[in-house]
């Protein structure tokens, strides 16, 4: 699961809190990236070989060496977009849900333990399972980047850290 419970306990003050860490998932490591470009290098250098010492070698080569460049690029970036992460920390007196944005923004919401509503929309949320927590008049959303799976188990371990404080699914027709 690419999500994570801790408990921690103030030694000065003796509060207690419970933290959720999420991320996207990351398929690609360092040394994968390494290997795919590399044996992408090769499988697109196997043609060149029939061209050797022709003038058409210099006309390929720059068509190969781009396209290399390109995959290079757009895993990358993709990488990037992949840096994000979400923290829901849980006090006796306070929830505050924090989501560290790609680009290094945050975006942080806050609400009263006692007040949030975890609900779980199957069908009518932007993807299935759709995960939200509601506190006063602002409803927010958790773990969009899940798959579906691992968002309806994100639902029942907050609605079990919650308490009653959650909202079943809708039941389907």
């Amino acid at each position: 699961m690419p999500y994570e419970w801790s408990a921690h306990t103030d030694a000065d003050t003796g509060l207690s809190r419970e933290a959720l860490q999420l991320w996207p998932h990351r398929s690609m490591t360092n040394r994968g990236f390494a290997t795919f470009i590399g044996v992408t290098f090769v499988l697109l250098c196997l043609p060149l070989i029939a061209v050797l010492g022709s003038p058409v070698l210099w006309a390929l080569l720059p068509f190969l060496i781009g396209t290399l460049a390109l995959t290079w690029v757009m895993i990358r970036m993709n990488d990037k977009a992949l840096a994000m992460s979400e923290e829901l920390v849980i006090w006796d007196d306070r929830i505050a849900l924090t989501r560290h944005e790609a680009r290094g923004t945050r975006r942080t919401w806050e609400a009263h333990p006692h007040w949030v509503r975890v609900a779980l929309h199957e069908e009518t949320g932007p993807v299935p399972n759709y995960v939200t927590l509601r506190g006063g008049e602002r409803e927010v959303e958790i773990g969009a980047f899940l798959s579906a799976d691992e968002r309806e188990a994100l639902f029942h371990d907050l609605a079990q850290r919650l308490g009653a404080g959650f909202s079943p699914p809708a039941q389907r027709p």
